[in-house]
């Protein structure tokens, strides 16, 4: 295992996740620094746009990701097959990463700020991400299901990021007691008071609100933006407004 030191070890730095391509350009570094990273990293577009693509997060290009002869390779268990990413271990440093609760998106941010020189950016972040939740919520918790697909239809569990986020705005995930992301019927759904159609993976539309509501007829049916709860890091700083319109709309 590598011991991670500051990053002025660090001139190359690739990320094979969206969220953390995001946050790193957050903290401050530049695409002379970040050299490389997934076709699925779109923030901020006028960045990313300026640095190679190596791959998807499940389908890298070891042998681009060699060429680019990387210090510093930024990983995640979730979104990044372990057999790709062990083989990237044997020959340069890889930071795994592994967020499920806040707890740990404020950890990761000071574990970056940490590496990179950026201890006031990250810190300046994680006050605003607690900003972010800062807000009153409603006494009843309301039951909410969460949809990221389609054909077949699949929620969150509990132990998602997802769920905790919802927990955090102050909704009670529908599948709490499912493990990661279960397929479901829409039958399922009619013990849930809001119905959530995320804009990714699936991209749900308005047309689907129509299909859905044929059988779940009391239930108020919203296409939320999926980035707000699912891309970890800098972004949940970004979604406080997002948050306090969806909660005072619902």
């Amino acid at each position: 295992m590598f011991i991670f030191e500051r990053v002025f070890l660090f001139m190359r730095v690739i990320s094979l996740v969206p969220s953390i391509t995001e946050t790193l350009f957050d903290l401050g570094l530049t695409t002379d620094e970040i050299v490389g990273r997934t076709k699925f990293c779109i923030h901020p577009k006028e960045l990313v746009d300026n640095v190679e693509i190596i791959g998807g997060t499940k389908n890298l290009n070891i042998e681009k990701i060699k060429s680019l002869k990387p210090d510093l390779i930024i990983a995640n268990k979730e979104e990044n097959i372990k057999e790709q990413v062990e083989e990237l271990m044997i020959d340069y440093k890889v930071l795994l990463t592994n967020i499920e609760t806040l707890e740990d998106n404020y950890y990761l941010i000071k574990q970056l700020g940490n590496l990179l020189g950026k201890e006031d950016r990250a810190q300046l972040f994680n006050l605003k991400t607690y900003e972010a939740f800062d807000f009153p919520k409603a006494e009843k918790r309301l039951k909410v299901a969460y949809l990221i697909w389609k054909n077949p239809y699949m929620t969150v569990g509990g132990d998602t990021f997802i769920s905790r986020i919802l927990e955090e705005l102050g909704f009670e995930n529908l599948f709490k007691n499912e493990k990661r992301y279960p397929e479901i019927q829409l039958e399922d759904l009619k013990e849930a008071d809001l119905i959530f159609l995320s804009s990714e993976p699936f991209p749900f539309k308005e047309k689907h609100i129509e299909e859905i509501q044929e059988v779940c007829k009391n239930q108020k049916i919203k296409i939320v933006d999926g980035e707000a709860f699912s891309w970890y890091g800098t972004h949940l700083a970004k979604c406080g407004e997002y948050y306090r319109v969806l909660s005072e709309d619902l």
